[in-house]
């Protein structure tokens, strides 16, 4: 299948062609899937000697890890406040900071890797969409006090400063966050896992897996590959040959698009190299690309609309009605991508059973949580830590199964309901 044709794909760096598997492979660790989590999970392993495999269906970040909004901020899909209510404080902190870790593997990655293409820069802003300076001051405190992660405060006139929109009202900004380019950084570190000495064979779908005595042995169209642990990163493109792990998320879409070149009138719009994004349910994310574009990001739905002139148009509304002097712009791209989410909005990472690990389902979450996710498996494999069993509250909570995607769509129009109607009292 060819590459998506998005942004990315069309400022990527060159593409290297990976053979696919046509023969007998035997490796320490087989990884299913080359996003974000299965990357840093090979490289990981590979740095602590371990023979790895990566088998990708398609090429290297051909799913959400390279079409998706470039944004790398601490946190997980599930809110610090709702993992605190649910796991307690302590558990609530711990995971925090791994997801803070997440955003240094990045900034570390490009730095001593040399990435290039990468093109990181420094913040994100949320913002409210209605007045709320005690709750946004609460958080802020909150954050400081119970998880040692500090955000500044920006009051409305400070919000306004940077996105010229009278929709946004007060806002968190945090320096510490970046954004960037995810597929050419998918594509660096699977340049830096073959020079390892770690493989990947393209266009290689994993059609079934057995166990053979304490081995695994992963089947392809036309390969096997035996190895000893096996290692699950398939996101929202995954299917039923995931088994029990395929019944324990759904793949949810969500949808970007990118403006022509805007020159100078870019000042009109936004006066900040920060990525922004609201605190709705399913918020509007977007930044600038090149200077004078915006990439823009938004709604999620269990239909994954391919259409991309109604993209186009469903997305360009959303802009508009934030920004009305937008209303002239064209869109010259759209694309879609799925994410795989669990109900419960946290990872299915962990041991599925002796020797097969999971690690997927970031909830559109991923570039930073895939990536201590992939950490966090590699500990696991090698003996180091047990850190994945903070995961295991949250481990292959079922889906809903057929009803699932229903009850997930009929939540997010409730959810945008709770958001228009709070907007409107308070807005």
């Amino acid at each position: 299948m060819s590459f998506p044709t998005t942004w990315y794909s069309q400022t990527s760096l060159p593409r290297a062609t990976r053979p696919e598997l046509n023969a007998d492979q035997t490796c320490d660790v087989c990884i299913i899937g080359a996003g974000i989590a299965g990357l840093t999970a090979a490289l990981e392993l590979s740095r602590r000697g371990k023979r790895v495999i990566i088998l990708e269906a398609h090429q290297v970040a051909w799913g959400a890890s390279g079409r998706n909004g470039g944004v790398v901020s601490p946190g997980w899909a599930e809110g610090s406040g709702a993992i605190r209510k649910k796991l307690g404080l302590e558990h609530a902190k711990a995971l925090f900071q791994m997801s803070v870790e997440g955003v240094e593997i990045v900034r570390r990655n490009i730095a001593e890797l040399a990435l290039s293409g990468c093109d990181p820069s420094a913040g994100t802003i949320r913002v409210k969409r209605y007045d709320d300076s005690v709750g946004v001051k609460s958080h802020i405190d909150s954050m400081r006090r119970d998880f040692g992660y500090s955000l500044n405060y920006l009051d409305t006139d400070q919000v306004r400063e940077r996105a010229h929109t009278s929709r946004y009202f007060q806002g968190v900004e945090d320096p510490n966050a970046l954004h960037f380019h995810p597929l050419n950084y998918c594509l660096g570190l699977a340049l830096a896992i073959e020079a390892s000495g770690g493989r990947i064979f393209e266009q290689s779908k994993m059609l079934a897996w057995r166990r053979a005595g304490a081995d695994k042995i992963v089947q392809t169209a036309h390969g096997t590959v035996h190895c000893q642990d096996l290692v699950f990163c398939a996101g929202g493109y995954g299917g039923p040959e995931l088994q029990k792990l395929s019944r324990a998320y759904l793949p949810i879409a969500t949808y970007v698009v990118l403006t022509e070149h805007l020159g100078d009138s870019i000042k009109t719009i936004l006066d900040s190299g920060a990525a922004f994004s609201d605190d709705r349910r399913a918020s509007d994310y977007y930044r600038i690309v090149e200077g004078d574009r915006l990439l823009w990001g938004g709604r999620i739905t269990t239909r994954n609309e391919q259409n991309e002139h109604a993209l186009a148009a469903m997305l360009k509304a959303d802009m508009v009605s934030v920004y009305p002097q937008l209303a002239p712009v064209n869109i010259e791209l759209a694309w879609s991508g799925l994410m795989g989410y669990s109900t419960n909005k946290m990872p299915n990472l962990g041991m599925l059973e002796p020797g097969v690990w999971a690690c997927t389902s970031f909830g559109g979450h991923g570039l930073n949580t895939g990536s201590i996710g992939g950490r966090v498996i590699a500990e696991a494999v090698c003996g180091e830590t047990a850190r994945h069993e903070l995961f295991k509250p949250y481990l292959l909570d079922w889906n809903g199964g057929p009803f699932g995607r229903v009850a997930a769509n009929a939540i997010y129009q409730s959810l945008k309901v709770m958001d228009f109607v709070q907007e409107r009292l308070r807005g």
